[in-house]
């Protein structure tokens, strides 16, 4: 499965008295004249005509890469199924055979970025199964085609330009180079504005190769990770039980209390400690208080900027505990949830109440778990953010 790495809208302002201007990233209308104005600003950041003309050459526009962007379904399954889905005894074999035989790489990585094996662990095998489906998207096409697309071009137009950059240095063929539709490359799929700040040469050949080389794609990786906040030696994760009567308004990753606090509220690790008592963490229940619930900590909201999923990075999250060690979670007795087209009900009708719930997509995203937990809360429901047909029926 492909990463949607840190796909979100980006805004830049510019505030001019009395009207304030909003600065708009070029995008749309002639493909032809959007290559061409990539090309003068290519030749403002001082790369030759030779470069740039050569890196364009044969750029194709293409539909794939826009039906992928537009198909994401997968992520409307609620995590047990999602989890279940992606956690094979097939790769958690795979990642102990990998992280014996790339033992020392992990042991690297640790040590100079202090992101252990379990978390690379689980992000190599959900992005390209370990290597093995790194995707066959051109990638100067993906990104080409991204930028021009209105969507997100303040995301994707950048990394048009440090494709060129990448391309000058060796770093990818823009002919032959493949990687996922959103323009990520190797193992653990990277853009290249991350992989021109955060590739490592690890093997010691003279030349970062994500794509080929493991020791390469592991420590870019965790360099990336700590790069984008990572704090070695705290964890990411822990599976907790809460106590009956629970006050789950307190659930969600926009709230935190140390984690001493939330032992003072009767909560309980499932397995082992939950540490540093002084920590700081949210509590967060993917499927409601009847499904599997956990500590989140500072580290589990980096991995945001992996990917903007809530079910990935929760499931990525709980891979790397398992594979760190940690038993299967409690799945327990979730309440029933929302299909896709119910849930477009559900954010249609929080929308109209004033709720910012984003795009009407069937996703239980951030922003709709806030609004249905504020719901929860007004109509004297336990608050724990999980949307059911009741909730659905009395709004």
């Amino acid at each position: 499965m492909n990463a949607l790495l840190r796909i979100a809208f980006v805004t830049t302002l510019t505030c001019l008295a009395p009207l304030t201007v909003v600065a708009q990233t070029p995008c749309g209308g002639s493909f032809n004249a959007f290559i061409a104005d990539l090309k003068t600003e290519a030749r403002a950041k001082g790369h030759s005509r030779r470069t740039i003309n050569t890196f364009f050459d044969g750029t194709q526009q293409s539909a794939s890469v826009l039906k992928a962007d537009r198909s994401q379904g997968v992520f409307q399954k609620p995590f047990i199924d999602f989890s279940r889905a992606l956690i094979s005894s097939n790769r958690i074999n795979a990642g102990a055979a990998n992280a014996k035989k790339w033992a020392s790489t992990f042991d690297r990585a640790e040590r100079q970025f202090g992101v252990p094996p379990g978390i690379l662990l689980a992000f190599w095998a959900f992005e390209t199964d370990f290597g093995a489906f790194q995707g066959n998207y051109n990638t100067r096409d993906a990104l080409v085609t991204l930028a021009h697309d209105c969507r997100r071009p303040d995301l994707f137009r950048p990394q048009v330009l440090a494709a060129i950059e990448l391309y000058e240095q060796g770093g990818m063929d823009p002919s032959t180079t493949t990687g996922a539709w959103a323009g990520e490359i190797g193992m653990v799929q990277m853009l290249p504005e991350d992989i021109l700040r955060n590739g490592v040469d690890a093997d010691g050949d003279g030349r970062v190769s994500l794509k080929t080389s493991a020791p390469d794609a592991l420590m870019s990786g965790a360099k990336l990770l700590a790069d984008l906040g990572w704090k070695a030696n705290q964890p990411w994760l822990h599976e907790v039980s809460a106590p009956a009567g629970f006050d789950w308004s307190l659930s969600g990753t926009d709230k935190e209390l140390t984690v001493a606090d939330w032992q003072k509220r009767g909560i309980t690790a499932r397995s082992g400690s939950l540490g540093n008592s002084r920590l700081k963490a949210s509590m967060i229940a993917p499927q409601g208080r009847n499904g599997p619930v956990f500590l989140a900590y500072p580290n589990f909201k980096v991995l945001f900027e992996w990917n903007q999923s809530f079910v990935y990075v929760t499931t990525a999250a709980y891979f790397a505990t398992r594979l760190s060690g940690a038993p299967v979670y409690d799945a327990g007795n979730p309440d029933a949830g929302l299909d896709g087209d119910r849930m477009k009900a559900l954010q249609s009708k929080l929308a109209a109440r004033g709720y910012d719930v984003g795009k009407i997509d069937g996703i239980l995203g951030a922003g709709t778990r806030a609004a249905v937990q504020d719901v929860q809360q007004k109509l004297g429901m336990p608050a724990d953010a999980w949307p059911t047909p009741e909730l659905l029926d009395r709004l």
